[in-house]
């Protein structure tokens, strides 16, 4: 009988194998890559364009685009193309992001040549009605209203607003002028220049016969070969705590940002380290201080976003408005005992068990494999990536945090923002 006043035994592993996936070049120079896996008779099939906000020549254009594909074709409305994929078992999800828009077709094994057919109509033959336009329009607008309300959501606006500036496409949010300037032709210009050139990854259960139908229904489709364009840099560092006050507010949204190092950058793996000891899981120093020392918060965290074309650090908080400075100071401390405490032993151990386990857990099925490899394909990162960025946690040493700390956590070179 199992002993459950025992703990189960400790068993530490540093591996993190990937699911190597199996290339295919398609007729026309796509390129298709297999992630097999998984017992169930579902795939997924997910198609990245080079279409994201960072391509944009009207403001808008990329989400707008993205989300009309599925409102109507040549033959089909919006409701029958719904209804079609609700027969076969299938759902549709489509993203438009800074970079890339994605889009991710769930489908039952056996009617997998239905649901591509009806994904391939979808894609190259939208008609972008019209109607399903103006609502669309109206609908974001709404949203638009309610979470202009909410000061998680101004404050993370403005945080990035302050890093990139408010014409770069990672600074710059949609607004309501931007939408309601939108017209039919710059959506159909959209589409016709990025939705041409595609990288697909197809994931799960796929049987041979299976794999052939997905090669030759996705045939028409080129290679992903497109430059980004250049981006000017308007961001002017500014060294003063900016504070929107919201009339009303019992609570303030801060937000304590600057520019970071991307994925491919030589000090990636130890940067992400670090902020994962400030504030990326629950036992960190953020969490410890402002939550539960000082109870100031129910949540305090820190995160590194990455991009194709920039990287950023954010650290936020709601607090209430009369704890806002203190707030500040104790983040602006916490920062600074990167750069001038050591880290001792059972705390680097620690975060970096956490650190280790946490990254191994996200691949327990083929299309959380196929989310990393879509990763490694968009960073043009190494295969072997996520191995080495484990290998090199596991073997940092505290004396390798200092220089780390002192470079890329200076609380001197932080932009700080609140609303509320």
């Amino acid at each position: 009988m199992l002993d459950r006043t025992l703990a189960p035994p400790f068993n530490r592993s540093t591996s993190f194998n990937l699911i190597v996936p199996e290339k295919v070049v398609l007729s026309n120079g796509a390129e298709l890559y297999f992630i097999l896996g998984g017992t169930q008779e579902v795939c997924k099939v997910e198609l990245i364009f080079p279409a994201g906000r960072w391509f944009e020549k009207k403001w808008g254009a990329s989400y707008f685009t993205s989300q009309l594909l599925s409102k109507g074709t040549k033959n089909k409305g919006s409701y029958e193309i719904a209804q079609l994929f609700d027969r076969y078992g299938a759902h549709l999800e489509i993203n438009a992001g800074l970079d890339i828009v994605s889009l991710s077709l769930y489908a039952l094994n056996k009617n997998v040549e239905r649901s591509l057919n009806l994904l391939l109509e979808v894609l190259l033959e939208p008609t972008f009605p019209e109607k399903e336009l103006e609502q669309l329009k109206s609908i974001y607008i709404q949203n638009l209203k309610v979470n202009q309300e909410k000061i998680s959501f101004q404050a993370s606006a403005l945080i990035r607003q302050k890093i990139y500036g408010n014409t770069h496409p990672y600074g710059k949010d949609l607004e309501a002028s931007d939408v309601n300037s939108l017209v039919q032709q710059e959506l159909v210009d959209h589409y016709g220049q990025f939705f041409n050139s595609v990288t697909i990854l197809v994931s799960g259960n796929v049987s041979a016969a299976n794999k052939e139908i997905i090669t030759t229904i996705l045939s028409p489709f080129s290679k992903n070969q497109l430059d980004s364009p250049k981006q000017k840099d308007t961001w002017i560092k500014n060294s003063e705590r900016q504070i929107v006050e919201k009339e009303g507010s019992i609570q303030s949204s801060i937000r304590i940002g600057k520019k970071s190092v991307s994925r491919a950058d030589a000090d990636y793996p130890e940067v992400l380290f670090v902020n994962h000891i400030l504030g990326g899981y629950f036992g960190s120093r953020l969490m410890k201080n402002i939550r539960e020392d000082k109870g100031l918060t129910y949540s305090v965290s820190s995160g590194l976003h990455t991009m194709t074309n920039g990287s950023h650090l954010v650290i936020g908080a709601d607090v209430n408005r009369e704890n806002l400075v203190l707030a500040f100071d104790e983040i602006r401390k916490e920062v600074r005992r990167l750069r001038v405490e050591k880290i001792d032993a059972e705390e680097l151990e620690t975060a970096r068990n956490h650190f280790i386990g946490s990254l191994q857990l996200e691949i327990t099925t083929s299309f959380a494999h196929a989310d990393k490899i879509k990763n490694i394909l968009i960073f043009n990162l190494t295969s072997d990536f996520y191995q080495n960025l484990i290998t090199r946690i596991d073997n940092i040493a505290a004396s390798d945090l200092p220089r780390i700390a002192e470079t890329y956590f200076d609380e001197e070179s932080f932009i700080e923002v609140a609303v509320g």
